[in-house]
């Protein structure tokens, strides 16, 4: 491998899904020393006893349907920082966008210079928010951010079985090398070696592209569509989230999409040599990175309800005291994928002077779910921003329309160097 006869620690923080697969996954690569930091309960200890006497055991379904089993065993996981962080050479956040700030506290005290951080996936306003917490360590560091999970995975048994059922093509991973940070591996081949053969990362050049690239644009427009209008009757059952979406609903996520596009060219126009060419719609995303599983390509709406992928997913519900259900507002499709996701876009949309009224309708709506004030109007001035990973939540000024040069002055702020 590239690695050579290098051994490299890497530092897995989580306890989920994601992390099982990934600590698997890497334990079984013979140059990889794997430490695992879950903060999440008495996590770390039930795991590290399972592991006593077990392997980790990962089952395998590639692409091509032929399965294969890999055991492996991470050298430690721990919920003490000091021991996690010690050594380490990459550190990978698989956890939640909203547990990021959780990690980046505990982990910073102890984190050494010419460290990799990598989100896997980073989510909007990743880069924001890892400036902001390491503070002037930021600049000893390396910032990657990966667009979404490499794989479908679930565990079925935790701390000891974890299943990946498909792995995605490619990957799209933008990073930012600290002005003061000198990395002794290469930072996209080092990833890929970590991940293995699929898959196969792109790298886009431009950080602010992954951002407008997060994937957490889909679930918050679908659940407006739906539920918008809602008078609070709980409904008999769970309707399909995906395969249930119907023209009001696609043509939500399509307006959303093509604004988010909007900003995307506004950046472009307003900063020569910004390339956002990586920035596509939304229907073009799922005709490319579905392709295989997409049966119906003629429209957004049967892209989406015509995906394999997506077979029996349901919104996210609670059941009443009946057998009946109601929504669920707090579950991930809007507690993260708004103030991580669709906040961060409207934020950078701002900057970009670019209008975007799908976008504030939906916020305006969630925030009311969520109980938090982002948006006033169509301006990001709520009391909430703070918790949010937009620009403007790290102190970027919110921005009075056509002030072109200040635009690309605070532009210019939070692109390189660290």
């Amino acid at each position: 491998g590239v690695l050579i006869a290098l051994t490299m620690r890497i530092l897995i923080c989580g306890g989920g899904n994601g992390a099982h697969c990934l600590s698997a996954l890497a334990a079984s690569r013979e140059n990889l020393d794997v430490n695992v930091l879950t903060l999440f309960q008495d996590e770390a200890e039930r795991w590290t006893k399972l592991l006593e006497d077990n392997d980790l055991k990962i089952s395998v379904t590639y692409n091509d349907s032929t399965e294969s089993e890999i055991l492996s065993k991470p050298s430690i996981i721990t919920k003490d920082p000091a021991k996690a962080v010690e050594g380490v050479d990459i550190v990978f956040l698989v956890v939640p966008a909203f547990a990021h700030a959780q990690y980046f506290t505990t982990i910073t005290p102890y984190l050494q210079p010419n460290t990799l951080i990598v989100g896997l996936p980073g989510q909007a306003g990743f880069e924001f928010q890892c400036r902001s917490m390491l503070g002037k360590k930021a600049r000893t560091c390396t910032i990657a951010s990966l667009e979404s999970l490499p794989w479908a995975c679930r565990i079925l048994e935790f701390g000891k079985h974890v299943q990946i059922l498909g792995f995605k093509e490619s990957l799209g991973m933008s990073f930012l090398t600290g002005s003061e940070c000198n990395l002794l591996f290469p930072v996209v081949e080092t990833v890929q070696e970590v991940l293995g053969e699929k898959p196969h990362i792109q790298v886009i050049e431009n950080y602010i592209a992954v951002n407008l690239m997060a994937k957490s644009i889909i679930h918050p427009p679908l659940l407006y569509g739906k539920w918008g209008d809602w008078d609070g009757t709980p409904v008999p059952e769970k309707p399909l989230f995906y395969q249930g979406v119907d023209e009001i609903q696609a043509e939500l996520l399509s307006k959303v999409s093509d604004e988010v596009l909007a900003t995307a060219k506004g950046l472009a126009k307003l900063r020569n040599g910004c390339d956002m060419s990586e920035v596509i719609h939304i229907f073009d995303w799922y005709k490319i990175y579905y392709k295989d599983q997409v049966a119906d390509k003629s429209s957004l709406m049967m892209a989406m309800r015509t995906n394999k992928a997506y077979d029996g997913l349901v919104h996210p519900m609670t059941p009443t005291e009946d057998g009946k259900f109601v929504p669920d507002f707090n579950y991930r499709y809007t507690s993260e994928d708004v103030p991580f996701g669709l906040v961060v876009m409207k934020g950078i949309a701002e900057i970009a002077g670019v209008e975007t009224p799908t976008i504030d309708k939906i916020i305006a709506w969630a925030q009311t779910k969520l109980d938090k004030e982002y948006i006033v109007g169509s301006k990001l001035t709520g009391k909430d921003i703070a918790s949010a990973r937009a620009p403007q939540s790290y102190g970027f000024e919110t921005l009075s329309d056509g002030i072109s040069e200040k635009i690309l002055q605070v532009y210019a702020a939070f692109t390189p160097p660290l």
